[in-house]
């Protein structure tokens, strides 16, 4: 694993994104709906399809990461696949479920503090989150 992505850079690009996708969503389903809500049924379903799918097709990043130089990929270093993501985004949200909420504090600590700075989700998917750059070919 090169280059690891830590606790701070992975927070801003989570609230970057936030910001450049959720948001407008919020605004727009809101205004159609008049449900301002993020547990909006399309704005849940448009959410869960750009993080699933986007990294695929991205070669590991979604906006909020490729702003911040940082991006998804496989233990190995090479592109995720859609495996991994359903991995990283069904499976340990039902991890996080289950433990009400304690996985996601775990794996904050985790990524603050472990030399690989993997979360719980990262080692679910076979996962990490990098700075380096895909390579060029």
């Amino acid at each position: 694993m090169t280059q690891p992505a830590g606790f701070g850079v992975r927070f801003v690009a989570n609230i970057v994104d936030w910001l450049i996708i959720n948001l407008p969503l919020i605004i727009i389903a809101g205004l159609i709906t008049g449900d301002f809500s993020q547990d909006n049924t399309f704005v849940s379903t448009v959410i869960f399809v750009y993080v699933l799918i986007t990294p695929v097709l991205w070669k590991g990043y979604v906006v909020g990461k490729r702003i911040a130089g940082i991006r998804i990929v496989k233990k190995d270093g090479s592109n995720v696949h859609i495996g991994n993501m359903l991995m990283r985004t069904i499976v340990s949200g039902i991890v996080y479920g289950l433990t009400l909420g304690i996985g996601i504090i775990v794996s904050a600590f985790m990524v603050g503090i472990r030399e690989d700075k993997r979360a719980i989700h990262d080692f679910i998917a076979g996962t990490y989150v990098t700075h380096a750059k895909p390579e060029e070919g």
